[in-house]
C-alpha cells in the first residue's frame, strides 16, 4: 500500500472508533482482518497514524478547526510525520486509494492558527475536566506533564535475571537497536521510532521464548524495585493481574522465599501460569480465592497493592481511554482502591510494609488515597520511598515528582516512563 491507502485506512479506523465507541485495538484488529492484502508494514503504519491522531486529538482538531477523522489523520501527516501539502499531493498522485484532499477551510485554519492561542486543555491534549487534577498534582508544570503524555512511548523490556543478564538481552536484541534503560537496573529500551516505522515483535524472538526478558514499562519495573524485596521474605501481590510485578519480585528474590499472587478478578490471572513457567519463577504461589490465603494473614513482610485505577499514567500507550474517562469512572476506582487497601493491609505483619501502586497521576487516586487510609488505620505510617530511590539509583538519576517528599510519582516528563505512583507504609502494631 502507498501512503494514500494507509491514510485512508487510518481514517476508516478512526471513524469506526468514533461511531461505535470501541477500543482502538479492536478497531485496528478488525480493519486488518478485513484487509487481507495489507502487509505487516501497512498495518503498522495505519496503527501509527491512528494512535498519533488520538494522542493529540484536541490540538489536531483545534488547528484544523475540524474534529473529523479526515482532519485528524491529515493533521498527523502535517504536524508529526513531516509532510506539507505539496509533498502529500505528490505522494497521492495516481493513487486511487488516497483519501479526498483536505478541505479549503481546514487548510486555511491550519495555515493561520497558532497552538499558543488555544485553551490550555487543548494544548495539553487532555479532557478539560481533568485539568484541575493535573494542576493540583503538578502545579505550574501541569501542562508540560500533560503534553509529555501525548508523545509516542518507547518499547521497554525487563531482563529476567533468573535466566539472563541485561547485557545478554541487549546483545540478543542488537538488530532491534536495544540498549540499557536509563534508570531501571535491569531495563532494556527500544526507541519509539517515527512516522510509519514499526516496533519489532520481540515476543517472537527465541530469547523471549527462553525466558530471558519480559515486556514491561520501565516505570513498572521501577515501582517493583522500590518494594525492596529480599531473599527469603513472604510477599503478597494482592492485585497481581497478569503477573508483571510478581515476576519482577520473584527475580529480585532469586527464587528464594515466597511470592503469593492473587487477584479478585480470576480472569486477569490467566496469563500468569505460562509467564511463570517461561521465566523459571519457582517461588510463586497463585491463589484463585482469598479464602486460600488465611494462613498468611498478618504474616507477610511486604504486601503490594497494584490497585485498579483510571490508567491516566498510560495514556501514551492507550490514548483512546483518555477520551472515555469520566468523573464517574474516577469515583468507581476510588472505591475499589479503598477496598483493596483495607483488605490487603490485613496480611501485613507487624513491622512489615504495605506498598501502594497505581498507574495513575491523579492525586485523588494517589497521595490523597494514602492520606485517607492512614487516617483510618493509624497503626500504619508513611515511610520514604525516596530513600529507596536513592539507594537503588543514586543521586545522579532522573528524579521523580514527589508532592509530599515521601511517596513518588513517575511520569513521562520527569522520568521518561509511564506514569506511576508509589507509596510505602509500615505497620507499627
Amino acid at each position: 500500500m502507498r501512503l494514500g491507502g494507509r491514510l485512508s485506512g487510518a481514517i476508516e479506523v478512526l471513524s469506526d472508533i468514533e461511531t461505535r465507541r470501541r477500543p482502538v485495538a479492536d478497531a485496528l484488529k478488525d480493519w486488518g482482518l478485513s484487509r487481507r492484502f495489507a502487509g505487516s508494514g501497512d498495518r503498522a503504519a495505519v496503527g501509527n497514524i491512528v494512535y498519533d491522531a488520538l494522542r493529540k486529538k484536541l490540538s489536531h482538531a483545534w488547528l484544523m478547526d475540524d474534529a473529523s477523522p479526515e482532519a485528524l489523520a491529515y493533521a498527523v501527516m502535517l504536524r508529526q510525520w513531516g509532510y506539507d501539502t505539496v509533498g502529500l499531493a505528490r505522494e497521492f498522485d495516481g493513487d486511487k486509494f488516497a483519501p479526498a484532499p483536505l478541505s479549503d477551510d481546514c487548510l486555511a485554519a491550519y495555515s493561520t492558527r497558532l497552538l499558543d492561542d488555544a485553551p490550555d486543555f487543548v494544548r495539553g491534549d487532555i479532557p478539560e475536566w481533568v485539568v484541575e487534577h493535573f494542576q493540583s498534582n503538578f502545579g505550574e508544570d501541569w501542562l508540560k506533564e500533560a503534553q509529555a503524555l501525548a508523545e509516542r512511548p518507547t518499547l521497554d523490556l525487563r531482563a529476567n535475571t533468573l535466566k539472563a543478564s541485561r547485557d545478554k538481552v541487549v546483545r540478543a536484541l542488537e538488530q532491534a537497536q536495544a540498549g540499557p534503560s536509563a534508570i531501571a537496573r535491569f531495563g532494556v529500551r527500544i526507541a519509539a521510532g517515527e512516522g510509519p516505522s514499526r516496533l519489532p515483535n520481540v515476543t517472537a524472538e527465541l530469547s523471549f521464548q527462553k525466558g530471558w526478558f519480559e515486556v514491561q514499562d520501565e516505570g513498572s519495573q521501577i515501582v517493583a524495585d522500590l518494594i525492596l524485596a529480599r531473599e527469603g521474605e513472604q510477599i503478597l501481590d494482592y492485585c497481581a493481574g497478569g503477573g508483571g510485578k510478581t515476576l519482577s519480585l520473584s527475580a529480585a528474590m532469586g527464587n528464594r522465599g515466597q511470592v503469593h499472587a492473587f487477584d479478585a478478578d480470576r480472569k486477569r490471572l490467566a496469563p500468569i501460569i505460562e509467564r511463570l513457567r517461561r521465566a523459571g519463577a519457582r517461588n510463586v504461589q497463585v491463589h484463585e480465592h482469598e479464602k486460600a490465603m488465611t494462613s498468611i494473614l498478618g504474616k507477610c513482610d511486604r504486601v503490594l497493592v497494584d490497585a485498579p485505577c483510571t490508567g491516566t499514567g498510560t495514556w501514551r500507550r492507550r490514548p483512546d481511554t483518555k477520551w472515555r474517562l469520566t468523573p464517574k469512572n474516577l469515583e468507581e476506582r476510588l472505591s475499589q482502591q479503598r477496598d483493596a487497601l483495607a483488605k490487603a493491609s490485613a496480611y501485613v505483619r507487624s513491622g512489615g510494609v504495605l506498598c501502594y501502586v497505581t498507574c495513575s497521576i491523579l492525586p485523588e487516586e494517589n497521595q490523597r488515597q494514602v492520606e485517607d487510609f492512614l487516617k483510618a488505620y493509624p497503626n500504619f505510617a508513611l515511610v520514604s520511598a525516596l530513600d529507596g530511590w536513592n539507594s537503588l539509583y543514586g543521586a545522579a538519576a532522573r528524579r521523580p515528582h514527589s508532592a509530599d517528599g515521601l511517596s513518588v510519582t513517575l511520569t513521562p516528563a520527569s522520568t521518561d516512563t509511564d506514569g506511576f505512583y508509589f507509596a510505602m507504609m509500615r505497620r507499627n502494631a
